[in-house]
């Protein structure tokens, strides 16, 4: 690691009118010089060694002469990079940074420098950068300024654009690069890819990573090596907010294929540039079509979630613990500390802190899809404070407080139907707060883990109970495709789009409302054959429909079509 020089003192050579060079005095007691003798000479020269074509970027203003004739010299758009701020103090070199094709950046972060000069090369149609050199500014700060210098010289060699843009789809299976984060369900899709035999090569990230310059050479580098036919993520995870990803693909002509399994609304609103005909959204909840397609996106498919039959078997029952044996169980969240957790952070006004169980009520009861829509129609007086929310993070915040609440309130609900049953229930330790005025007569079991523990559980049961968040009044969730895909039996709530996954009473048993709840529990306590009848049908239609590699394959030929 090369030490950063610190800069005691700056001294003017010349007249202020026609500076001829900077002498430097150091900590250390050593004197530099900006050039030495003919200064100003040595800068024009400098700025005639500029490559024809390509975006020009200056690694030090200087005296400001090679600045000035380049400006003199071409109409298009140059780069300043310099954060010595006690020079540009002496030389009055910032004057130029309101010049209308200057991008002055002087961020003190490296990475961020780099960020900020990529967006910029971006929106310049991705010319080549052609670096400038002081000398003096990468002895001052070797670590600074090298790391800018290779990355554009880096970009001088070559037109990667060219390289990166070729013909996509041109052989079945496709081949995809996985933007990976720990989101649960990349293993799933990593083992379906790996069953079907599609080419694939995960880019890892780590959060706030996206956009900055080791994650753009990542991806560049994964584009030109792999030659991948499209990129696929969940949920829009290491899609950057700026819009640089999005930039990046649609220079190289790549497709991104999002597949949505949490409500995209909660996640799309903090983007600031949304749609690109190089995007294709899939969401796991058919209601979300059109307000998807309203926000400007061209392409927008269903595709409802599905299960890894693999791993969620019936054999695996051999592992079923007795303190998992139970006639009902229930498995999820009692949502407590995460309304807490979202309220606590948000911050805000007191009439929204007051009034947000009134919204999360009327908002469950209701048809509304979107809190922020229910707020404007229902709720006038409180949407009023929503939207003077300075930040749209504060704004997100709400909703999904809002929206937490509105499933604690409905899930207590159809838990507290199951307790005469002497339940079962899985999840945090807030279940002994949510139900402590209720008679003992149910057990409480740690969260179990997805992967390693669930698909042991289910058979564990005689009746899984499932309620669904609020976050997808239509869709269904993931255990309805799990707990047969085990030949385990489940009974869930009824949603719009069930009908359409599964056969009503054949394939499925499910309660419309929570009143319905202890009916049906006893019926099917009673009725095993039943059980079993639903249970087998459910198994068959998930291994005929519903597997990841189905909804993969499903995916893939989407973007066959669109793009090949």
């Amino acid at each position: 690691m090369s030490e950063q020089q610190c800069i005691v003192q700056v001294e003017a050579v010349g007249s202020p009118q026609c500076l001829e060079d900077l002498r430097l005095v150091l900590d250390s007691g050593r004197t530099w010089h900006l050039w030495g003798r003919d200064g100003r000479d040595k800068e024009e020269r400098l700025a005639r060694e500029l490559p024809s074509g390509g975006l020009p970027v200056l690694l030090g203003a200087g005296l400001g002469v090679a600045l000035g004739c380049l400006l003199e010299a071409q109409a298009g758009p140059l780069a300043v990079v310099d954060k010595e701020t006690c020079l540009q103090e002496t030389t009055q070199s910032k004057r130029f940074a309101d010049h209308p094709q200057v991008l002055w950046i002087d961020d003190h972060d490296p990475q961020m420098a780099l960020n900020r000069l990529t967006e910029w090369q971006m929106e310049h149609q991705g010319l080549p950068l052609r670096p400038l050199v002081m000398p003096l500014y990468v002895r001052l700060d070797p670590d600074y300024y090298k790391i800018i210098q290779s990355h554009a010289e880096a970009s001088s060699r070559f037109n990667i654009w060219t390289r990166a843009n070729c013909a996509r789809f041109r052989s079945w299976p496709p081949r995809v690069l996985l933007l990976t984060s720990q989101y649960f369900l990349l293993g799933e899709v990593v083992s379906a890819f790996e069953r079907m035999g599609v080419p694939h090569r995960l880019l890892e990230f780590e959060a706030r990573e996206t956009g900055r310059s080791e994650f753009i050479h990542g991806l560049l580098t994964a584009v030109l090596e792999f030659k991948p036919d499209c990129v696929l993520t969940i949920n829009h995870l290491g899609v950057d907010r700026e819009g640089v990803l999005m930039g990046l693909l649609e220079k190289c002509r790549l497709p991104l294929a999002s597949w949505f399994v949490d409500n995209p609304h909660l996640v799309l609103y903090v983007y600031s540039k949304l749609a690109s005909p190089w995007a294709v959204i899939f969401t796991w909840d058919a209601d979300n079509v059109d307000s998807l397609k309203a926000l400007g996106f061209e392409n927008v498919h269903y595709l409802p979630l599905g299960t890894d039959i693999h791993r969620f078997h019936p054999s695996v029952s051999r592992g079923c613990q007795d303190s998992w044996r139970a006639g009902v169980s229930f498995v999820g969240n009692s949502m407590l500390a995460k309304v807490a957790a979202r309220l606590k952070a948000g911050r805000f006004p007191r009439l929204m802190l007051l009034g947000y169980r009134n919204v999360a009520r009327s908002f469950c009861a209701s048809e509304d899809d979107s809190v922020r829509e229910h707020l404007r129609r229902c709720h006038p007086d409180i949407f009023q404070e929503f939207a003077k929310l300075s930040d749209i993070e504060q704004q997100l915040a709400f909703e999904t407080a809002v929206t937490w609440e509105a499933t604690r309130s409905y899930r207590h609900r159809c838990v507290q139907m199951i307790l005469p049953f002497d339940p079962l229930i899985v999840g945090d330790k807030y279940w002994k707060i949510a139900l402590r005025r209720v008679p003992e007569t149910w057990c409480w079991h740690p969260e179990l883990n997805y992967y390693r523990d669930l698909p042991c559980f289910y058979p564990c049961s005689e009746i899984n109970f499932n309620c669904t968040s609020m976050q997808m009044k239509g869709a269904v969730n993931q255990r309805v495709f799990d707990v047969p895909a085990c030949g385990a039996f489940l009974i869930t709530d009824q949603r719009r789009q069930m009908d359409m996954l599964f056969e009503p009473g054949r394939e499925v048993a499910a309660y419309a409302s929570p009143e319905e709840i202890p009916d049906l529990l006893r019926f099917y306590l009673r009725n095993p054959r039943e059980r079993k009848r639903i249970s087998l049908a459910a198994r068959k239609r998930v291994l005929q429909e519903h597997t990841y590699d189905l909804r993969l394959a499903k995916l893939l030929q989407t973007m066959l079509a669109i793009y090949g």
